[in-house]
């Protein structure tokens, strides 16, 4: 499962704008964490070798959860032959997103406990067992780090150290193990799911073999399966021939001396032989020739595409079909140039866009009933992002009308009735409890609640014809089964008994359910006669066939299937006399997985079948209160670790909690310009709705100044300064458009010793005066969501207000206003952004002797600032990409694309200036000042690493200069 990356280490981010001019007692912020509130009770339960936290109402599935990741803890560290140290599990049930995650900054764990309906996440395992194993692996990685320059590491600079020491490990080693683990200690894991590999085995097949370096990377044009699905199959392969513990010795041999280019791979060649690069080669190799023998031998069934095209030239999507009429079908589109969006497809090959959709929940689950379709999507709690809920969006097809049935809902399905009046939803509570629900179409008032005392998790059900039934998939402790509710009662009949069969998909059809099973080894749809349970096989596809779709008139059958360049809709008779008899199951046992239970050395432990959810030990483990204050200070990266800003290094110590609630920084940093050093503390509390920062700093200072005689005298100084506000930042996306509102405000006192030059610059406090000054500021933005190829926003808006200023009378005195805003808009091109951008700002200039003046805000890229009594900005700007490419240097270099900007930026100011010589007595200046120029960047994987840089050069006209200049640019240097 997605987690944080593994380091934080250096970010260095230039304006898309105007450069920003920075103040000179500018505050540091913390970064804004997720959290749930302070109000929310928190408790934990403890075994041997995990603290498990839990928020109220979980503490049943706390319990499992505990007796369960102790039962795994051996198995799992087996072949990595290291047992972690005890560690915190923290156990989310605020939100609707199945997900979880492992960090070591702090170091910790998390499970989000809702049960997703994708079934090609879980399989045939309990949610929270398929993290157990998946997620402690990541645990077990991290302790293996631990260990020889790892453990130096460790003791000189805390997490952070070990952090960067495993940089030189690729993602794919990280998370291919541990898909590989999760399937070696269970019945299912996504090694043993088609769908897993579904894009490999097409690309394979279809003759295209990429380069490791972009199998690594990715691209821009073509579908590169990630690196959990490379992973899987490059550390499940060295496994096999040369041994279960063969990464156990390649990590032991890495930690010793993993700090020069390209480590790695040359550990793999000592312990077995092989580079990387070859065992990428011979795994690609034996995949490629083991998945065209089984294609050769499949029989297929025809089908016919429902829009007809020529092959894409960059990887495009339509999955999910739904009819709405008997030749037009209902489906999503998406892909590297798309975001994705609900798409009409006639028969005759036309395409019409209905709708583009926001932070969609379950694409699987898009349904058609009565005109309408209804699918569900996240919301975010606009404070707590860990409080995530699902709602429901029903559009009506004819009027284009969009409705929002419900308010702060945990909705995984949405599944309109034939007649569109009534919905199928079913829901995971914060309690871990699963319930199907009907819920009227109109108003989202739930009228029925089946009962579910067994707590069976029921994914993707589906109204038959006449809406007196429901066909669903329901998970049991023995796997998986197809079942018909009655929708009055909720009354449920077995249809397809439960087995380890990864069933998906129902579609009632008449007397069948029709569903998706990878009996095959390939997913294909079959069907299960309700009343004698025979079950033939309908579809026969060369890579899968999913999500079947029955026509009005009971005619036609669509599904989607997967092809190298994108899923297509394909169409086909429904004629159930065709159908073929059911091959036995069995799964193929070319994806490793057989022979990776066999010989994994934690499967002795622990059964090549995880046990059920009834098997966990249900002896109850003491309970207590867990409170945040006691355990706020959590130090995670001492010796040099990242400042509060993120843009540089300081000698002292991190502090995080692990819900997340304070974080702190205390340590000492030097100038390495001015020569000078400072200490500083930062904390940010996080637990109420505003984040109440603080912070405290003294240093040195340290300038040169040119005296009237033209000589150069240097000062040094020492200042005090202390920061203190509150911020409100709020997360509003709820569609297409990504919203967020951040109000600020903060008082900063500085206070300075020992100033003395004959003259101060405006930007220092001097003479040993103090400054008092408060700031507010406020900032929105709202732009549309971005596909992959898009260099930026092609619509949206965005809004800033600052005023700074101080009111308090004493000290110095200083006052500026400011706001800007800009507007995005596409380009000629599909994946171009226009970005017009106006800005304002009044600061008077007074007198030297009592006037502090902060920093600007903004002025045109490349130029001296330049401070006035007023300023206006205005700033144009084209963005547009000029070739996604796939050039490598060798092991050094991969590029994936050139991006290119035209800008324009202005500045007008004027002052108010002292003039003895005009009768007024002040005399108004003027200063216009411009840049004009083009940036050209390139986005590219260094040293084979997964996480994209980006870097390039400017050249640019200077009104100030009156020439062309050259600058180079570091755009976007994180990991």
């Amino acid at each position: 499962m997605p987690h944080p990356l593994r380091c934080y280490l250096l970010t260095a981010v230039l304006g898309l704008g105007l450069a920003p001019v920075l103040p000179a007692a500018a505050q540091t912020i913390l970064p804004v964490s997720s959290q749930t509130p302070a109000s929310l009770k928190w408790y934990e339960v403890r075994t041997p070798h995990f603290r498990v936290l839990y928020p109220t109402g979980f503490e049943a599935t706390a319990q499992r959860t505990a007796n369960r990741l102790e039962q795994v803890y051996q198995p799992v560290s087996a072949s990595l032959q290291r047992q972690p140290r005890p560690i915190s599990i923290v156990l989310q049930s605020q939100n609707t997103i199945g997900n979880g995650f492992v960090t070591i900054l702090p170091r910790h764990s998390e499970f989000y406990g809702s049960f997703p309906q994708d079934p090609f996440l879980t399989g045939t395992l309990d949610w929270l067992d398929e993290l157990s194993l998946h997620e402690y692996r990541h645990v077990v990685q991290y302790e293996k780090a631990r260990q020889s320059l790892g453990q130096l590491a460790y003791g000189v600079a805390g997490y952070g150290g070990v952090g960067l020491l495993t940089l030189g490990l690729p993602d794919w080693f990280f998370e291919g193990d541990a898909v590989g683990t999760e399937t070696a200690l269970s019945r299912s894991g996504r090694g043993r799911i088609p769908y897993f590999d579904i894009g490999l085995r097409a690309n394979l097949l279809a003759g295209r073999k990429f380069s490791y370096s972009k199998a690594v990377a990715g691209s821009y044009r073509d579908n590169v399966p990630n690196h959990y699905v490379l992973g899987y199959f490059l550390t499940t392969r060295l496994k096999r021939t040369a041994g279960p513990t063969v990464w156990s010795d390649v990590l032991n041999r890495y930690f010793r001396f993993p700090v020069y280019p390209f480590s790695f791979s040359d550990k793999v060649r000592r312990q077995t032989g092989l580079r990387v690069d070859d065992l990428y080669q011979r795994t690609m190799q034996e995949l490629d020739s083991t998945w065209r023998q089984e294609q050769a031998r499949l029989e297929l069934t025809l089908g016919t595409d429902l829009r007809q095209e020529a092959t894409e030239r960059v990887f495009t999507e339509y999955q999910y079909p739904q009819y709405l009429t008997d030749s037009t079908v209902l489906a999503v589109k998406s892909g590297l140039g798309h975001i994705p969006q609900l798409v009409q497809l006639s028969r005759g090959g036309q395409e019409r866009q209905i709708q583009q959709l926001g932070l969609w929940n379950n694409p699987e689950m898009l349904s058609v009933g009565g005109g309408k379709v209804a699918w569900v999507e996240y919301r975010y709690d606009p404070r707590w992002q860990q409080r995530v809920y699902s709602e429901l969006r029903i559009l009506d097809v004819a009027t284009g009308t969009l409705t929002r049935p419900g308010r702060r809902t945990r909705y995984a399905a949405a599944v309109l009735s034939p007649d569109g009046q009534q919905l199928l939803t079913v829901s995971t509570d914060s309690a871990y409890q699963q319930r199907v629900h009907v819920v009227n179409a109109q108003t989202g008032a739930v009228l029925r609640t089946f009962p579910n005392p067994e707590n069976y998790h029921y994914l993707q059900p589906r109204w038959t014809a006449d809406g007196r039934s429901i066909a669903a998939v329901r998970l049991e402790r023995a796997g998986k089964a197809i079942v018909l509710l009655d929708a009055e009662t909720g009354q449920a009949r077995t249809v397809l008994p439960a087995s380890n069969d990864n069933l998906s998909h129902p579609q009632p059809f008449g007397e069948y359910v029709l569903f998706n099973s990878p009996r095959s080894g390939i997913d294909n749809v079959y069907a299960v006669h309700t009343r004698t349970g025979e079950v033939r096989q309908v579809t026969s596809r060369p890579i899968g066939a999913y999500h079947a779709a029955v026509s009005p008139d009971g005619q036609r059958l669509a599904f989607h299937e997967f092809r190298a360049q994108g899923s297509r809709v394909v169409e086909m008779p429904l004629e159930p006399a065709q159908w073929r008899p059911v091959p036995a199951l069995a799964g193929s046992p070319n994806r490793y997985a057989a022979a990776l239970a066999a010989q994994d050395p934690g499967a002795a432990l622990v059964g090549q079948v995880l046990p059920g959810p009834d098997s966990v030990a249900t002896a109850a483990l003491p309970v207590s209160r867990y409170r945040r204050l006691p355990h706020a200070l959590n130090g995670y990266s001492w010796g040099l670790v990242q400042s509060a800003s993120g843009s540089g290094l300081v000698l002292g110590v991190r502090s995080e909690d692990v819900l997340s609630t304070t974080q702190a920084i205390a340590g000492v940093s030097y100038d390495g310009v001015e020569r000078t050093g400072s200490v500083s503390a930062d904390v940010s509390y996080q637990g109420l709705w505003p984040v109440l920062d603080a912070g405290v700093a003294y240093g040195q200072r340290r300038t040169t100044a040119l005296t009237r005689e033209g000589q150069l005298v240097e000062d040094t100084w020492q200042y005090t300064r202390l920061t203190a506000g509150a911020r409100l930042p709020l997360l509003l996306t709820h569609s297409r458009m990504q919203q967020a509102l951040t109000v600020s405000g903060y008082y900063q006192m500085e206070q300075v010793r020992g100033y003395d030059l004959l003259r101060r610059p405006f930007t220092e406090v001097g003479f040993g005066r103090s400054l008092h000054a408060l700031t507010g500021s406020m900032a929105y933005s709202r732009t549309l969501r971005q596909s992959k190829r898009d260099v930026g926003p092609r619509w949206g808006q965005t809004a800033s207000v600052v005023w700074r200023g101080t009111p308090f009378g004493s000290g110095l005195e200083a006052e500026q206003r400011a706001a800007q805003a800009s507007v995005y808009l596409p380009g000629i091109g599909q994946h171009h952004s226009i970005r017009l951008r106006g800005g304002y700002q009044w600061q008077p200039q007074g007198q030297p002797q009592t006037k502090y003046m902060f920093g600007g805000l903004f002025y045109p890229r490349g130029l001296n600032y330049v401070s006035l009594d007023k300023l206006s900005l205005l700033s144009a700007e084209y963005r547009l990409p000029l070739a996604d490419v796939h050039w490598e240097l060798g092991r050094w270099l991969y590029v994936q694309r050139l991006k290119g900007v035209a800008f324009y930026d202005r500045a007008h100011g004027s002052s108010e200036v002292a003039d003895p010589a005009v009768p007024s007595g002040t005399r108004r200046i003027s200063q216009n000042d411009y840049s004009t120029g083009f940036d050209l960047s390139f986005v590219f994987n260094p040293l084979r690493l997964r996480t994209p840089l980006e870097a390039g050069v400017r050249t640019f006209y200077n009104s100030q200069t009156k020439q062309w200049e050259l600058q180079g640019l570091v755009l976007n240097v994180g990991f």
